[in-house]
Parts: structure tokens; C-alpha cells; sequence
């Protein structure tokens, strides 16, 4: 597994993508959480859903996917928060460093 990763998850408004981003900056679990407005259209209890929904982009390290996704679903309100990690395979070296200084 790579040192670094990427995690997605997707929550329903700005405010708690915020809440989201900011308990795990203020830790130290992540670098950067950047926030994107999406559509989502997915089956739910046997419905289709079409909602807006704000995406979430977690740079950090692999050795705090634990933590992250338990912070993650402490300020979720879904039943079944997306959490999907994805392995940085190489980046830049020096953004790379600057996750490794700005995560514990």
C-alpha cells in the first residue's frame, strides 16, 4: 500500500462537508479536504435518488484511514457514509512532504 491515499466520501450539503474537512484538518488527519457540488443519482431502499450532494477529496496517509473514516462517520449523518480509499501511487515530492508535515 502507498504511504499516501486519497479518500472520497460525498455527504449532503456544504455545512457538513465543512464540519467533515475541518475536524479532520484541525487533527492533523488530513492535509487538505477540498469540496466539490455534485449530482448523485443512486439506488437507495430499492428507489432511485437524484440529489445534489457535496464530494469531499481527503489527502493524507494510509497508516490514518482508520482514524479518518471513524471521524468520518462520528460527523455523518448518512446511514452508510461513501468512504473510498484510494492509493497515491507517486506525486510531486515536495506535496507529498507537505502532507507528511501537516498530518500527525
Amino acid at each position: 500500500m502507498s504511504k499516501y491515499i486519497l479518500i472520497i466520501s460525498t455527504c449532503a450539503d456544504k455545512e457538513t462537508g465543512k464540519a467533515i474537512a475541518k475536524a479532520l484538518v484541525e487533527t492533523r488527519l488530513a492535509a487538505c479536504v477540498q469540496m466539490f457540488p455534485i449530482e448523485s443519482v443512486y439506488l437507495w431502499k430499492d428507489k432511485i435518488c437524484d440529489e445534489g450532494e457535496i464530494m469531499l477529496f481527503i489527502k493524507s496517509k494510509a497508516d490514518l484511514f482508520d482514524k479518518i473514516s471513524a471521524t468520518i462517520k462520528e460527523n455523518h449523518p448518512y446511514e452508510i457514509p461513501e468512504i473510498i480509499l484510494v492509493p497515491i501511487r507517486d506525486g510531486l515530492p515536495e506535496y507529498l512532504n507537505w502532507i507528511d508535515d501537516c498530518t500527525e
